[in-house]
């Protein structure tokens, strides 16, 4: 089946300086390997990327400098979702100005236990705030940190108003039965799994491909999964890729995530400065970092000819 946006996206991490700002050039050098590894495009200023704890100012800015580096509009997918309505329509209709037509949308987030029709009534407002026809949206469904369920009713009343713009999820709940039962319930509707794993799962269900953290250091392995889940032909090159996602995503699931997933990063690119975060996140602690350097040599050894 044919969907509005396909393939293998990163969940792109998010580099800061000393003084905390945003490390552009190494953003951008990540982000370039990245396509060159394989990725689709780059879902930057998501959960991973530390979104949250950017400015409006310092976000508008990371789109803006991916794109200087020659990457095209169609390979990113920014997160624009905010608490308000206003500053969510301010780096939608940005992102448009730019060239970038397709974002990730949380819902408002901070309230919680709203009702369907508010989360209805504030997605509504912010598309029709936007007015643009270019835009596509791919909604955010992450429960576990925004508190926020999308329901599937939720998305069918979406698409019926909105049915070139709401165009697919990224669901990050884990739970394949939810994304089977929107693959089910709404053809051509792009479902989007948001953790690693579940990415084969998900192909052979008839799902879209992924937007995941791991794939900050196994897009390639993601890729050969994406391409050749449905063909039998490419089995056994699949279950191998799958096992270095797994072995991978384990590992930064074993200390806190984002943070494991920068030192990944950092020790991919033999860059320290990647092991920074912005509060309230911390890095991880020199012991853990040593604790973690045999692991990450473990697993880079066997797939050096991947990474």
């Amino acid at each position: 089946m044919n969907f509005p946006v396909s393939g293998v996206f990163c969940a792109s991490a998010t580099p800061v300086n000393a003084d905390l700002s945003p490390n552009l050039p190494a953003f951008t050098a990540h982000c370039r390997w990245l396509i060159d590894e394989g990725c689709s495009g780059i879902a930057l200023l998501g959960t991973t990327g530390e979104a949250n704890s950017f400015s409006s100012s310092e976000r508008k800015g990371i789109v803006e400098a991916a794109l200087a580096t020659g990457i095209r509009g169609d390979q990113l997918m920014p997160g624009t979702g905010l608490a308000n309505i206003p500053e969510t329509v301010e780096l939608t209709r940005h992102a448009l100005s730019v060239g970038v037509n397709r974002v990730v949308m949380l819902p408002p987030f901070y309230y919680k236990g709203v009702s369907d029709e508010g989360l209805y009534a504030a997605y509504s407002r912010i598309i029709e705030g936007v007015g643009d026809n270019r835009l596509q949206v791919i909604l955010y469904h992450i429960p576990q940190m925004s508190g926020l369920p999308i329901s599937l009713d939720l998305i069918e009343r979406l698409r019926a108003a909105f049915p070139q713009i709401v165009v697919g999820i990224k669901d990050s709940a884990g739970k394949l039965d939810n994304m089977q039962a929107m693959i089910e319930r709404f053809p051509g509707f792009a479902v989007l799994a948001g953790a690693d794993p579940l990415l084969l799962p998900l192909m052979q269900m008839g799902g879209a491909g992924c937007i995941t953290a791991t794939s900050n250091i196994v897009a390639r392995d993601l890729a050969t999964v994406f391409r050749g889940a449905n063909d039998p032909s490419q089995a056994e090159a699949v279950a191998r890729a799958q096992d270095r996602i797994n072995a991978w995503r384990n590992l930064s699931n074993s200390y806190v995530q984002i943070p494991t997933i920068k030192a990944m990063v950092a020790h991919l690119h033999g860059d320290a400065g990647w092991t920074r975060t912005r509060p309230p996140l911390v890095p991880l602690t020199p012991a853990e970092l040593a604790e973690l350097a045999p692991q990450l040599a473990a697993l880079t050894a066997p797939t050096a000819g991947a990474l």
